[in-house]
C-alpha cells in the first residue's frame, strides 16, 4: 500500500505495535508511547503489572452475569471488557492468541466457569514457559472435557488428547509416529477430573484436576525414541525439547503477531533459537519478534480478526471504559462476524487471515465499526474532532482526509482510495469553524469522513 497522507514514521511504528500486540491505542496513548521510545514500549508490554486496572468487584456490580459466569455468553463480555480496558494489552492478546491455539469449546464443556478458567490460565502463563503451560493445559478441566481425557482409561484407551497434543498443540503432522500417540495417550491415563456432576441446581460451580494413579498406565513406554515409565509431564518433557516443537511455536507466533503469509525461514530460526536459548520460555521469543524487522515491516499483513475488530474499534471510540448497560449485546458483534469466541468451531480453532472475510461478515464489519466512528456522543470521536479542528480555522477537503487518516491509525491507503475520500469531502466543500452552525457541521463531516475510512478495504487489516 501507499501511505497518501504525512504521518510520523515512529507514531505509525507504534500504532502497529499496539495493534498486533494489543488491540490498538488511542492518538494520546501513542504519544505517550512516543516520549518513551519504541524499545521501552516493548519492555512494558513485555513485562505486564500486577495491577491489570480493572476493577472487577466494580464491574460484576453491575453486570450479574458476570459475576456469575453461568454460561459462554457473560463470559464473553467480561473477556471483551478486559480487551477494551486492560492495562496489559499484551497478556490478554497473548490470552487471544494461546485461546486460537488450543482451541476449546463451551459448547461441549457447558460450564463458563471451567472456559473462564482456561483463559486465566493463558493470561496468566501465556508468556512464561511452555513447559508449564503444557503441563497446566493438560491438567484443566475444561480441556480434559474437550478432548475426552476423562474418558481414557488405562485398559480402555481413548487418543484424543493424546494425539492433539502432538498434532495441534506442540509438534505438528509429521514429527510422530501412530504409535508415539498411542503411547502418548498411555501415559496420560489417570488425568481427569475430580467432581463432573450435573449443573443443575447449582449452576456451574469450579471443576477440579484429579490424577487417579490406580488409572494410570505406569508400564514402560516408548515415546520419539526415548523409553520409560512415563506418565505425562514426562512425555511434555520430551515434547518441548524437539526441534519440531521449537518451529511450530515459532510459526504459530508469526502467523498471529506478523503476517497471514508462512513465515520465511530467517524468521523461524531467529524465533525458534530464542525458544531454545530461554529452557522453552515464550517471553524471549516475543522480545525477539517485536523487536525484529520482519516485525516492523509488516504493517498491515494481518486481516483483523472480529475480536480485533469489535476490541479495536471501542477502544478508539472509547466505548465501554466503565461498565453501562449493552455491553452483552455487543459483545454478540464478533460472533456475526464470524469469531464466537469460547467456541471454536473445531479443535484446530478459526481458519484465519483471508477466511475471515466473506459478503456476509464484511457487511457486519463495515456496519459495526461505521455506526461507532459516526456517533459523536462517544469521547474518541469527540477528541478526533477536537484535533483535527485545532489545526487551522479552515480544513480543505484533502486535510480533511488526511487528518482523519492520521488520527483513525494512521491508516496507509491506495491512491485510488485516497482519491475517492478526497471526491467525496469535495462534495461539502472547504470545512470553517467561524460559526457555531459550522462547528456542528464540521464535526458531522468528520464523523462521515471516519464512516467512510472504516468501509475501506485497508481498513480490514492491520
Amino acid at each position: 500500500m501507499v501511505a497518501t497522507n504525512e504521518i510520523s514514521t515512529e507514531i505509525s511504528l507504534l500504532a502497529h505495535l499496539m495493534r498486533r500486540a494489543g488491540f490498538s491505542a488511542r492518538r494520546e496513548e501513542l504519544e505517550r508511547y512516543q516520549a518513551q521510545g519504541y524499545d521501552a514500549t516493548v519492555d512494558w508490554l513485555l513485562h505486564p503489572s500486577e495491577d491489570d486496572g480493572i476493577d472487577q468487584d466494580i464491574v460484576e456490580r453491575y453486570y450479574i452475569d458476570i459475576d456469575d459466569l453461568r454460561n459462554s455468553d457473560p463470559t464473553n463480555a467480561w473477556w471483551l471488557y478486559r480487551m477494551i480496558n486492560t492495562a496489559n494489552p499484551l497478556q490478554e492478546k497473548m490470552a487471544l492468541f494461546w485461546h486460537g491455539l488450543f482451541a476449546t469449546a463451551y459448547e461441549k464443556i457447558e460450564n463458563g466457569r471451567a472456559v473462564a478458567s482456561q483463559i486465566e490460565t493463558f493470561r496468566r502463563l501465556g508468556l512464561g514457559n511452555f513447559r508449564t503451560m503444557l503441563v497446566e493445559l493438560s491438567r484443566d478441566p475444561a480441556m480434559i472435557i474437550w478432548l475426552d481425557n476423562d474418558t481414557n482409561h488405562r485398559e480402555a484407551l481413548n487418543e484424543n488428547y493424546g494425539r492433539e497434543l502432538l498434532e495441534l498443540f506442540s509438534m505438528g503432522v509429521g514429527n510422530y509416529t501412530e504409535d508415539d500417540v498411542k503411547e502418548c495417550a498411555r501415559a496420560f491415563t489417570g488425568w481427569t477430573i475430580a467432581n463432573r456432576n450435573a449443573r443443575y441446581p447449582w449452576g456451574p460451580f469450579p471443576l477440579e484436576f484429579e490424577y487417579r494413579p490406580w488409572d494410570h498406565d505406569d508400564s514402560v513406554k516408548t515415546f520419539l525414541g526415548e523409553q520409560g515409565r512415563f506418565n505425562g509431564e514426562d512425555i511434555i518433557d520430551i515434547i518441548v525439547k524437539q526441534p519440531a516443537t521449537g518451529r511450530f511455536i515459532a510459526e504459530r507466533l508469526y502467523n498471529f503477531f506478523v503476517s497471514d503469509d508462512p513465515a520465511p525461514a530467517d524468521a523461524i530460526e531467529a524465533l525458534s533459537a530464542a525458544y531454545f536459548e530461554s529452557n522453552y520460555n515464550i517471553r524471549p521469543v516475543m522480545d525477539v519478534l517485536l523487536r525484529s524487522e520482519f516485525f516492523r515491516e509488516s504493517g498491515y499483513a494481518k486481516v483483523k480478526s472480529p475480536s480485533e475488530v469489535v476490541a479495536a474499534i471501542l477502544r478508539l471510540v472509547g466505548d465501554f471504559q466503565e461498565p453501562r448497560p449493552g455491553l452483552l449485546e455487543t459483545t454478540f458483534e464478533s460472533k456475526y462476524m464470524g469469531q464466537e469466541l469460547l467456541n471454536p468451531p473445531t479443535v484446530e480453532g478459526w481458519h484465519t487471515g483471508r477466511e475471515w472475510i466473506d459478503s456476509g461478515s464484511l457487511v457486519g464489519r463495515v456496519n459495526f465499526a461505521s455506526d461507532q466512528v459516526g456517533d459523536l456522543n462517544h469521547t474518541g470521536v469527540r477528541d478526533i474532532v477536537d484535533r483535527l479542528a485545532r489545526k487551522g480555522a479552515a480544513l480543505t477537503p484533502e486535510q480533511l482526509v488526511d487528518g482523519c487518516l492520521d488520527l483513525i491509525g494512521p491508516l496507509p491507503v491506495e491512491e485510488k482510495t485516497h482519491t475517492s475520500l478526497v471526491g467525496k469531502a469535495m462534495n461539502g466543500g472547504n470545512l470553517s469553524l467561524e460559526t457555531e452552525a459550522d462547528r456542528g457541521e464540521f464535526a458531522r463531516r468528520v464523523a462521515e469522513m471516519l464512516q467512510l475510512i472504516v468501509a475501506t478495504r485497508e481498513f480490514q487489516f492491520c
